[in-house]
């Protein structure tokens, strides 16, 4: 599972719980648009998992 990953916000976490919202700021994104590289570690894949409706990922 080594590498990167390229996440993306695509959705709003307005209106979504508290562990969502925390998923997104977690991975290190701010808002609607903003892309970010994470390595692909069982932790960031759990917290893609729990927003994976808000977000686009791609391998980087």
């Amino acid at each position: 599972m080594s590498g990167k990953i390229k996440v993306t916000q695509v959705k709003s976490t307005a209106g979504h719980l508290r562990n969502i919202r925390a998923s997104v700021r977690g991975l290190g994104l701010r808002r609607i648009g903003h892309a970010v590289e994470v390595l692909d570690t069982a932790p960031n894949r759990g917290m893609i998992n729990t927003a994976v409706h808000l977000l686009s990922v791609e391998k980087a």
